[in-house]
């Protein structure tokens, strides 16, 4: 489930969708001819996986792993040709969202419910190409909620364990109060640990954490992000930031 912002105008709305339509088409533009492309999940990564379909009708040969259902459905509408990690164990590039970027690329992941599978994919990827709208920068992560994939039979002991971390969690539910369940059928927990100033040491605790399937802190996974504001686009690596326009 794709966690939606409900502030903002609508015409901030508009203008962060337009970001994250510039930043997609700019990161399929990417692929090459022969690629094994992974699909992220989410609400720009939509968009990247819209235009990797055009370049497809006009000649582009390549197969897409998608990290969800949802992706899948949107690359075989688009006209992606898909494959899998049995096939394709080793993916040239992956085009990802994140819901939070830092000045080390370091991601905050999982607001679409994808972050296992996202994980998978990218630790098998060549380069991860992250793509974003400008909000999405931020100087530490932690605003966002970190997703938390659990097993179910562990909830109250993982919840625990993290309360005692500093974090307040939430048991990610629908709108009925359902649970929300990932593909792989595991709830989630969103835990907010306000300004997480040492990711790295934070995901080796999660990462040990019996009953945790994953988390969605992504370290040293993004070789470089593309983040669109107004109308252009800046590339972003560990080292530099190259403005770029886009017509």
């Amino acid at each position: 489930m794709i966690l939606e912002d409900s502030k903002g105008s609508m015409a901030d709305s508009g203008q962060a969708q337009r970001e994250k339509e510039l930043a997609g088409r700019a990161a399929a533009e990417l692929v090459r001819d022969g690629d094994v492309v992974g699909l992220g999940t989410g609400s720009t990564a939509y968009f990247a996986v819209v235009a990797l379909g055009e370049r497809v009708k006009g000649g582009l040969k390549i197969v897409g792993i998608p990290t969800s259902v949802a992706t899948a459905e949107v690359a075989k509408k688009a006209g992606v040709p898909l494959t899998t990690l049995d096939e394709h164990p080793e993916i040239d590039i992956t085009l990802d969202g994140a819901d939070e970027i830092d000045p080390h690329l370091n991601l905050i992941k999982g607001g679409g419910g994808a972050l296992l599978r996202e994980k998978v994919v990218a630790a098998a990827s060549k380069k991860m190409v992250v793509v974003a709208d400008s909000a999405k920068t931020v100087p530490v992560l932690g605003k966002f909620p970190l997703p938390v994939e659990i097993v179910a039979f562990a909830r109250t002991v993982v919840e625990n364990k993290i309360k005692s971390l500093g974090a307040t969690v939430r048991l990610r539910t629908k709108p009925d109060g359902a649970t929300c369940l990932t593909d792989n059928g595991n709830p989630i927990l969103d835990c907010s640990f306000g300004k997480i100033e040492d990711p790295a040491a934070l995901a080796r605790i999660l990462s040990d954490m019996p009953g945790v399937v994953e988390h969605g802190l992504f370290i040293g996974l993004a070789s470089m992000a593309l983040v669109a504001k107004g109308n252009l686009v800046d590339t972003l690596d560990r080292g530099a930031r190259k403005p770029r326009r886009e017509a």
